[in-house]
């Protein structure tokens, strides 16, 4: 039986975190020539209506014409909140504690594009809110004729549905009705995931935002399962992220070659006979894949055509994911004190956290700053008995 992974798929296509950011410039940009005021209209619009929807979760369950379904649901959406403050140290506040219906498949659909030649993503920046790689719309056909402006200029684009997304705690964030998709596990793991944009967000940096929330992500869903004797649970989602993760080698693989294509200095007309050919080469050893593990993972985009924009909004997710994983291991499993190194890594300027944590030698230097803690602490302890002895 072929299936697609929904907490996959989505979680590789397109980063959620993204509009509020963007509407929290509102007023500022409106002022600003050349900010886009038409798109800050339609996000703000959007937004409003969203949080008009919004109802107390505890309202919804003991309302009688709640369907038994997603009283259920509520419910352990409810626990999974309280279970975020008192275990994983995530943000109390009022985020997930409502219920917003929105009545469409999608509550934003995001924009990502690149140059022809680059598989870096384009950056869209607004005051206060920073600069994110992605432009997320409230409506499809926006979104959508926006991209095909972008490819019209002769940028590689592509377009994706999102579920849900963050305003970083500026908002009292709703669970929205486009979140029932996903199964129970993928449902209390993006509300975890996103709760992690609240506790931490370093502007300008994209990669490291949601590298973050996504290891919070996974580790607080852990718990929570382990919590409630559904270790089994977990084991089925590692197993499906594992096996997405065999998808993300393939584009990260690709990636690698198309940028040093794009690096070459060959002509064009080269140039563009050289990553058709990546391409055809990738969706090739995809399609093998998804044969071998009986999986539809990146169907849509195979159907559309593998683009540049299509492999810089994966390595947006995992291309710092290790790192962060390293970090937590490396704090021992301790939340709290993972918080705080990560902290420590977003005050450092871009280029010396990605040494740390996105490039292939941040293993050595992850191994090495653990290793060096660890001699402190001896050092430490050894001195402080000489001391007192």
């Amino acid at each position: 039986m072929v299936t697609e992974s929904r907490h996959s798929y989505l979680r590789a296509l397109f980063p959620r975190a993204l509009l509020a950011r963007v509407l929290l410039a509102t007023a500022l940009c409106a002022a600003l020539p050349g900010c886009g005021t038409l798109y800050v209209a339609q996000a703000a619009r959007g937004q409003w209506q969203v949080m008009h929807e919004r109802r107390p979760i505890d309202a919804v369950v003991a309302d009688p014409h709640t369907p038994a379904t997603l009283r259920s649901r509520l419910e352990d959406v409810r626990a999974a909140r309280d279970f975020a403050v008192t275990e994983l140290h995530l943000p109390d506040n009022r985020s997930y504690r409502t219920y917003a219906e929105v009545k469409r498949p999608y509550v934003v659909w995001n924009v990502v594009a690149t140059p022809e030649f680059s598989v870096e993503p384009r950056h869209w920046c607004f005051p206060v809110a920073g600069c994110v790689a992605y432009r997320g719309y409230f409506s499809e056909k926006k979104a959508r004729a926006f991209a095909a402006g972008l490819a019209l200029k002769g940028l590689d684009v592509t377009v994706g549905g999102v579920p849900a997304y963050s305003t970083l705690g500026k908002f009292a964030d709703p669970v929205l009705s486009t979140m029932m998709s996903y199964g129970d596990a993928e449902l209390v793991a993006i509300i975890f995931h996103e709760l992690a944009h609240q506790l931490l967000y370093v502007k300008d940096d994209t990669e490291f935002n949601e590298a973050f929330a996504t290891v919070v992500e996974d580790a607080g869903l852990e718990r929570w399962l382990d919590s409630r004797g559904q270790a089994d649970q977990m084991a089925d989602y590692r197993r499906d992220d594992e096996r997405d993760r065999a998808f993300i080698e393939l584009f990260s693989d690709a990636r690698s070659r198309l940028r040093k294509l794009y690096a070459s200095g060959l002509p064009p007309m080269d140039m563009r006979r050289d990553k058709a050919a990546i391409f055809a080469q990738l969706t090739a050893d995809t399609r093998e894949l998804q044969h071998k593990e009986g999986a539809d993972y990146y169907g849509t985009w195979l159907r559309e055509g593998l683009n540049n924009a299509h492999l810089a909004s994966v390595a947006t997710y995992y291309q710092c994911v290790p790192g962060f994983e390293r970090l937590l291991a490396g704090q021992g499993g301790d939340l709290q004190k993972f918080y705080a190194a990560a902290r420590e890594l977003g005050n450092l300027p871009k280029p010396q956290r990605h040494a740390r944590l996105c490039e292939p030698r941040a293993v050595m230097q992850s191994d090495d700053l653990a290793q060096r803690d660890q001699d402190d602490r001896v050092a430490a302890t050894h001195l402080e008995y000489q001391h007192t002895g």
